[in-house]
């Protein structure tokens, strides 16, 4: 099996509950959303990228690996367009996988859930105009993060703000994930401030309110966008 990748490379995981293990992080290529803050509008291209089978993924996976491997990462665009080919090379060349993933496709999720062990969903506020029927995309995503949890999946969700971001839009979202998700014990929620940071000079306050108030309702962390503050990929 084939699909298209837009790149592979080896640096330090920026965001989320894994910042700063050393991944190879493997870029599909396509994406089904348009959110105005992706920071690689290139890898929305389905036809960007090269198209490898799975043993020539493994070949040059191989030869990024170094002695301080983590894991690997699985982003975009959206990887779960590529579900079928994930479960393929995951079969035959197991390692441990971070899945990075918009959640918006919980039936494509269902085929690799044994094959992950991270997974980090991005969820979505209506201003980041990712799709015309925003509240169908929240119920996808919540969906996706109770399969993710029901496997015992270690999950967490991520979500983008802006210095524009109302609070009570990101309160609304960690009371809904709350109501809907069965088991959130073991969740975490990742408040992104948007890059670059100097869009947060003298408006550093607004995330601190942003984390006291989803800490009613949620584990909450706030980690900017490390590998920016770095100057890697």
């Amino acid at each position: 099996m084939n699909t298209r990748i837009s790149e592979i490379f080896s640096s330090i995981q920026g965001e989320g509950k894994l910042v700063g293990r050393r991944q190879v992080f493997i870029r599909f290529s396509g994406c089904n959303l348009t959110c105005n803050y992706c920071d690689t509008p290139q890898s929305r291209d389905p036809k960007q990228g090269e198209c490898l089978s799975t043993d020539e993924l493994q070949t040059r996976v191989e030869n990024l690996i170094t002695p301080d491997f983590h894991s690997l990462s699985l982003t975009g665009g959206e990887p779960l367009l590529h579900a079928d080919f994930i479960r393929e090379f995951l079969e035959n060349y197991p390692r441990d996988a971070l899945l990075e993933t918009n959640g918006s496709l919980p039936h494509e999720l269902k085929k690799i859930l044994d094959l992950i062990r991270y997974a980090s969903v991005d969820i979505k506020l209506s201003e980041h105009e990712a799709v015309s029927n925003w509240n169908g995309l929240l119920n996808s995503e919540l969906k996706s993060i109770n399969l993710l949890l029901k496997e015992n999946i270690n999950t967490y969700c991520k979500l983008v703000v802006f210095p524009s971001t109302q609070v009570d839009s990101v309160t609304f979202i960690a009371s809904k994930i709350v109501k809907e998700v069965k088991d959130t014990s073991k969740l975490s929620l990742i408040i992104q401030p948007e890059s670059p940071l100097t869009h947060w000079e003298n408006k550093q306050d607004k995330l601190l309110e942003i984390s006291e108030i989803t800490g009613k309702y949620l584990n909450v962390l706030v980690i900017p966008q490390v590998h920016k503050l770095l100057n890697i990929r």
